[in-house]
């Protein structure tokens, strides 16, 4: 499915994490990397506009547009459905660039059994506190605080942290420089590596700490975040 013209990302996170503000960063540093804007039947947020961080469509129309299997990948979470096109992938390989989809375990899954040599990362918070914080935070900003909701939120963060295993590259978005810098490292060196030039000094120490966040490098900065979610324990961390 996927053309030799470009590469495919996926990026997930649990919500709260700070994906957005990465991959932001990441749109401004890095070039030929076009970002697929996904479609959902959520509401908009705050200053959120139509066709810049979501094409906003009812459920009607994004129904339609699975019936007549124009999603690379669709899901429904919370009550409403999020979905990639079709069309980002053939756009962003008829013009020479690579795709980044920001999408969740679900949909990640799916476009990894149609595209399996995507490249797919996933972003966590430092620990539970830090996400409750952090959902808090945007949930006053938004004027609207329910326990609920960020409880329900922290649940699903759990799960999504679950399957970790399925990801190739982990990043813990404690510090964001540092994120912002790993992520950047992580698209350089994939490009470095299919074009099969990797030499000098400054693309060597782009693909070590690239290599760095390597799922089967990061259990040292992951524990912690296992830990605080429940899924590991840490007596049997540390033994």
């Amino acid at each position: 499915m996927q053309g030799s013209q470009g590469i495919l990302f996926i990026i997930s996170a649990p919500s709260g994490s700070g994906k957005s503000t990465l991959v932001s960063e990441l749109w401004s540093l890095v070039p030929n990397l076009e970002f697929s804007i996904s479609y959902t039947t959520r509401a908009p947020r705050g200053s959120e506009q139509d066709g810049r961080e979501y094409h906003f469509v009812t459920r009607e129309k994004f129904e339609s547009m699975i019936a007549a299997h124009e999603f690379l990948e669709h899901a429904e979470v919370f009550g409403n459905y999020y979905g990639t096109a079709c069309h980002s992938l053939a756009g962003a390989d008829a013009q020479g660039k690579d795709l980044l989809l920001d999408i969740d375990v679900q949909g990640a899954a799916q476009v990894r059994g149609k595209v399996p040599d995507a490249v797919s990362i996933l972003v966590l918070p430092p620990n539970k506190e830090t996400l409750g914080k952090r959902l808090r935070n945007r949930s006053r900003a938004e004027g609207l605080v329910s326990e609920d909701v960020i409880e329900r939120r922290l649940a699903e963060a759990r799960k999504e942290i679950e399957n970790f295993r399925q990801y190739g590259y982990i990043l813990v978005n404690d510090v964001l420089d540092q994120a912002v810098e790993e992520l950047s490292a992580i698209v350089l060196s994939e490009r470095e590596k299919r074009d099969a030039d990797c030499d000098g000094p400054e693309m060597r120490k782009l693909m070590e700490l690239a290599d760095s966040c390597r799922q089967s490098n990061a259990m040292e900065r992951l524990r912690p975040v296992l830990i605080s979610f429940g899924l590991l324990d840490s007596e049997a961390a540390n033994a």
